[in-house]
């Protein structure tokens, strides 16, 4: 398999979600699970209706555009891309015609990976356009909800430069923090935002073999078990002399067997018969508008990493992950501003709290543990109230219960004894009833000095300060 080039080209479908409109109607673009129930008679296509041309998702699409270093054209306008399927009830898609007179053409961006090496991407053109309505299909019958046709959709398409697997996937990461960042996007996967056509092809050289796309993957781990399995697919195939079999093809990514599906032979691009949309005028793009979009551009997601390694000192790696996402960021951003010591946020964001949010399927922003409520935590520490290991249990006390660290620590008196006189008194018992033990460790078994501190401990029940237990140890030990 290493044998052969491996060549990725990517196309990131990605809903605009943040308008508060659809891009060419005035139903409300917002997720529901109720079926139906944003829509207007221009989302079903019905006969003279008009479209409306939605200037924030411009607005939007242009900021994206500029971010990844595209140019874009004097004049905007969109076409009709016709074809015929049951959730475009128009029997047309309204879009722009790539690769000229899109939103944005021929960029790049580059991405960091996880051991700080680079690498380039080629941006073939980002335009936008409207989404399709989608439909459920059952045993015996199939089932449709207009509330995603009309969304405002960007798709991204990449230059086939990509290589690996984990390539595409960092890129397509990346992209989706970009959308968060600008506000262009929630970009979940869950609730069916982003999708994505993934196209692969190997050979025995520098050329571009024979492509295969894997159509509508729904999520970034998808992304690389199927680009990992088509390589390893037509790698064997080729190794088998079976060269014919490597056909171009669309295919589907199965998450159930891991494998891809053949769907339909693709010889022939599909002929849509674009031509320029009627009913929406064409406009010039402004300098200033262009302008004003680029001073609107907020700080992105590699800006705020190099702040996070410079300003507050965090590794490359926590820094990678704390910017991976907007809610992320900004929930270790309000710890900063509570006074929380950075690198102590970073450890316990990176450690316990994405640990429990990805093993809970909790979105941080909506955990209960809240900033406020990790500050009183990490100041119970720093102040010599309780210890780290109590802390630890005190986190999953307050996500279990969802009370107040404040609650608990009086509740289940799991407060650190700090007080001097206490802790003596605890050691000189211990002492007391360990004489044998203390004449060992005068004749040099110095390891009986944790067997002291472990006693004192399970006397406090792990409530005592171990470092002013350590302190007073030795002191009391050398009076005997």
């Amino acid at each position: 398999m290493g044998k052969y080039n491996v060549t990725i080209g990517l196309e990131m479908h990605c809903e605009v979600s943040e308008t508060k409109s659809k891009v060419f109607s005035s139903a409300r673009n917002e997720y529901t699970d109720v079926p139906n129930s944003n829509i207007r008679p221009l989302d079903m296509g019905f006969p003279g209706t008009l479209p409306v041309l939605n200037k924030e998702a411009v607005r939007m699409s242009l900021m994206m555009s500029e971010i990844l270093n595209c140019r874009q054209p004097e004049y905007m306008y969109f076409e009709r891309k016709n074809y015929y399927y049951p959730d475009m009830p128009k029997n047309y898609q309204i879009t722009q015609n790539p690769p000229e007179d899109c939103v944005g053409m021929d960029g790049y961006i580059d991405i960091e990976r996880e051991d700080n090496s680079t690498f380039r991407v080629g941006i073939n053109n980002i335009h936008l356009e409207e989404d399709a309505a989608s439909m459920d299909h059952l045993y015996d019958v199939s089932l449709i909800d207009y509330n995603r046709a009309g969304v405002p959709l960007l798709e991204l398409v990449t230059e086939p430069c990509l290589h690996s697997a984990e390539d595409a996937v960092t890129f397509l990461e990346y992209i989706r923090a970009i959308y968060q960042y600008c506000g262009i996007s929630e970009a979940d996967s869950k609730k069916g935002q982003i999708r994505c056509d993934v196209n692969i092809s190997i050979s025995e050289d520098d050329t571009l073999g024979t492509k295969v796309e894997i159509k509508n993957v729904n999520s970034f781990s998808a992304v690389h078990d199927s680009i990992v399995y088509e390589i390893k697919r037509q790698s064997e195939l080729k190794d088998a002399g079976r060269y014919d079999e490597v056909e171009q093809e669309t295919r589907r990514w199965d998450e159930e067997s891991g494998t891809t599906i053949h769907m339909r032979s693709k010889v022939d691009a599909i002929d849509y018969k674009y031509f320029v949309e009627p009913n929406i005028p064409r406009f010039k793009l402004s300098e200033e508008w262009l302008e004003e979009i680029r001073k609107s551009i907020p700080e992105l997601p590699y800006e705020r990493k190099e702040k996070y390694m410079s300003e507050y000192g965090l590794s490359a790696y926590d820094a990678g992950i704390l910017i991976k996402d907007i809610n992320t960021a900004n929930y270790f951003e309000e710890c900063i501003s509570l006074g929380i010591d950075a690198k102590m946020a970073a450890n316990w964001i990176t450690g316990n709290i994405l640990a429990y949010t990805y093993k809970y399927e909790i979105n941080i922003k909506d955990l209960y543990l809240t900033p406020k409520r990790l500050n009183v935590i990490t100041s119970s520490i720093r102040d010599g109230k309780i210890s780290s290991k109590q802390a630890k249990e005190l986190f999953f006390m307050v996500l279990e219960r969802e009370d107040e660290p404040e609650n608990i620590i009086k509740a289940e008196g799991i407060e650190q004894i700090s007080d001097d006189s206490a802790i003596v008194a605890v050691i000189t018992e211990v002492l007391d009833e360990n004489t044998e033990q203390i004449d060992q460790y005068k004749n040099g078994k110095t390891n009986m000095f944790d067997y002291f501190v472990g006693q004192v401990m399970k006397k406090t029940r792990g409530q005592a300060n171990p470092v002013k237990v350590k302190e007073i140890l030795t002191e009391e030990l050398s009076k005997r």
